[in-house]
Formats: C-alpha cells, structure tokens, sequence
C-alpha cells in the first residue's frame, strides 16, 4: 500500500459522515407473563419442524430432482 491510500479512503468516506442517520426510538418492556417450559418447547418445536422439515425432504429427494424425465 502506498501512502496515499489512508487520504483517498479518507477522501471518499467523508461525504457518508455528514449524513444524519435517524435513530430508532426502541424501547422494550419486560413480559406481562413468563414463558412456561412446555410454551418455550411447543414454539422451539414448531420452529424447527417449519425450518427442518421441508429442507429434509428436498434434501432427500434430491436425486430424482437431478433426472430429467
């Protein structure tokens, strides 16, 4: 690297800093009720038979994908 690098990085990132970004007014509150184990288990499951299940059979029936008929 020449010694020039760190002014034209410099050079061309300076136009981004005087843009103002709004910030996010984010506030989060504590549960009304605690999530019980079986809730917590139900939603996990859920989740991942969604996620897991559908990945699993593309995934098994790959080969039969790859034939063309």
């Amino acid at each position: 690297m020449s010694a020039l690098t760190p002014l034209l990085l410099r050079g061309l990132t300076s136009p981004a800093r005087r843009l103002l970004v709004p910030r996010a007014q984010v506030h989060s509150k504590p549960p009304r009720e605690q999530l019980g184990t079986m809730d917590i288990a139900i939603g996990l499951t859920s989740c991942f038979l969604c996620i897991l299940l559908p990945a699993g059979w593309v995934l098994s029936h790959l080969e039969s994908y790859k034939k063309r008929e």
